[in-house]
């Protein structure tokens, strides 16, 4: 359709139209999109306009003397990728500006890239993360996008042979937090867009405590509950398990003597259930997630099938003040030994294990005991490479401390029998 102008045409004395695009501006094939073209007045007429050969082409022409001007294509394919422009007049001789360019890109011809954030998903605010997107081995770039924006963020080439285009953040800040999808591009067209990643923007309030009513080591099968809580009053809470791709929110939550809390159930546990914990807090109105509490492991027994054996030197009954060694031994291979006293609220203690006379030990020495350290110990070990999956439970040391505590002239802590 053509328009004849029957007047002088002044451009760019109007203010430009703002282009957008719905669903998005990056879309599947066949899918059908609609363009709007919006203006601040009421205006005569619309264009809409694609860059192709750095000439702009007239698309479409619409009469319409509304605000906003809808133009729709069905069934799109890779002849409708592009920079789209539009632009408006409000009598016959007075055209606006043109638009700001918008991207639309049609994917599927190629299969969908894999995208993933480094060091992980969950960032402290004004530290640095890595986006890598992994796409086919002929894709010549890739495209970083985030949901809400009508403008890809990012291009970048593929680094070869791993295939991956890398997308740095130095310093993230509240506004990087969001969706992120990335896409690739060959001679052959635009692939499937990834699947979602969730970058989430942490550290600008007070961090919350992540508690285990149920201790940290646990055998398959039994119930969890962490607990995130904090004398701020945060209306929301999330979890995040290290390495995991899930941010989880709304635990079960409630207030109570001048502290928020929530509860996240895992149970019953398994060996996926085994990783580092840690959790946050939010306002209902901000988008603003607190600093992270102290990391939590949880630990899952019987994933290696022996048990390691537990001694303890001189002898597990002693005076306050004597000096006490437990000894963790394996004649099977064992990176990290885990002592564990029952009831304890502190976490485990691990040490790395030494190779000395044909087997794995490592040597958790106490010195100056007290009564306090009375109980029911067991021993565990680890591999490095699944460091929170256990073996069997050693078979459990008592250790029992006697005696009470007297000062003598010279302010030295005596026991007597």
């Amino acid at each position: 359709m053509t328009f004849t102008f029957t007047a002088l045409l002044c451009l760019g004395a109007l203010p430009k139209p703002v282009l957008t695009v719905h669903p998005d501006s990056v879309v599947y094939k066949q899918t059908t999109v609609t363009f709007f073209c919006e203006v601040p007045t009421g205006a005569k007429a619309y264009r809409l306009y694609k860059v192709e050969n750095q000439k702009l082409k007239h698309i479409e022409f619409l009469q319409n003397p509304k605000d906003k001007a809808e133009f729709s294509i069905s069934k799109i394919d890779q002849k409708h990728a592009g920079q789209y422009r539009c632009q408006y007049r409000i009598n016959d001789g007075w055209l606006s500006e043109y638009s700001d360019s918008l991207e639309l890109v049609v994917t599927g011809t190629l299969h969908k890239p894999t995208i993933k954030a480094e060091p992980g998903s969950v960032v402290t605010y004004k530290s640095a993360v890595t986006i890598w997107c992994e796409g086919t081995l002929d894709a010549e770039i890739c495209v970083l996008h985030k949901e809400g924006s009508q403008n890809p963020l990012d291009t970048q080439t593929p680094e070869k042979p791993e295939k991956k285009a890398k997308f740095s953040i130095p310093s993230v800040t509240q506004q990087h937090g969001g969706q992120y999808r990335c896409y690739c591009y060959s001679s052959a067209g635009w692939s499937e867009r990834s699947d979602t990643l969730e970058i989430v923007v942490t550290g600008l309030s007070k961090k919350p405590s992540l508690l285990s009513h149920q201790g940290q080591i646990l055998d398959p099968g039994k119930s969890l509950t962490l607990q995130c809580c904090s004398d701020i009053s945060y209306d929301r809470f999330a979890l995040y398990k290290l390495g995991g791709a899930d941010f989880t929110q709304n635990g079960d939550q409630w207030t109570q003597s001048g502290l928020s809390l929530a509860n996240f159930t895992l149970g019953p546990v398994s060996r996926s259930t085994g990783g580092q914990y840690r959790c946050y807090g939010a306002h209902n109105l901000s988008s603003e997630w607190s600093a992270s509490s102290d990391p939590l492991d949880i630990l899952i027994t019987g994933q290696l099938p022996f048990s390691p054996s537990l001694s303890v030197k001189p002898n597990s009954t002693v005076h306050p003040g004597d000096n006490v060694t437990l000894l963790c031994q394996s004649l099977y291979k064992v990176d990290t030994f885990i002592l564990s006293k029952e009831g304890a609220a502190q976490q485990p203690q691990r040490l790395k294990s030494m190779f000395q006379v044909q087997e794995f030990q490592a040597e958790f020495s106490m010195s100056a005991v007290t009564s306090a350290l009375s109980g029911t110990y067991r021993c565990y070990g680890s591999q490095d490479s699944f460091p929170y999956l256990l073996t069997q439970a050693s078979v459990p040391v008592e250790l029992t401390v006697t005696g009470e505590v007297t000062l003598n002239s010279q302010d030295d802590l005596q026991s007597k029998p």
